[in-house]
């Protein structure tokens, strides 16, 4: 009995203790997930991801011919990238490839199936191939 009230009044302190820190001394999140989490929820779902990469695609689009070609995309795919990402062999990726290239990519990275990634999966190599084509 006395176990397991010690065990409470620690599982009360230390509540207690904790909401006393600054905010501060929460978790930081990473540069990335803070740019992307639109919704401030922790985590990006496939929405965000999408949304960055077409503000993206825009960005880099600067003839404004609504196609990406290799001198425009800076190296963000590979060569044999490109070449899947380019199914119309017309040497540039239009918006919608860029785009399903992205959804392949988050899905690679989204390692417990979840629907979204959190701060975990973000640096794994295909968070990191993902996050090439959002920033």
């Amino acid at each position: 009995m006395i176990t397991r009230r010690m065990a409470v009044l620690n599982s009360l302190a230390s509540g207690f203790l904790m909401s006393l820190l600054p905010a501060s001394a929460a978790p930081r999140r990473s540069r990335a997930m803070q740019a992307l989490d639109a919704d401030n929820d922790g985590t990006v779902d496939l929405e965000e991801a999408k949304k960055a990469a077409s503000t993206l695609f825009d960005k880099l689009d600067r003839d404004h011919d609504g196609t990406l070609d290799r001198r425009e995309l800076r190296g963000r795919l590979r060569p044999g990238e490109f070449a899947a990402a380019d199914p119309d062999k017309d040497g540039t990726v239009s918006k919608g490839e860029y785009l399903k290239v992205v959804a392949d990519r988050f899905k690679a990275a989204d390692r417990d199936n979840g629907g979204t990634l959190d701060d975990n999966e973000l640096p794994s190599r295909a968070g990191r191939a993902l996050l090439r084509l959002l920033q």
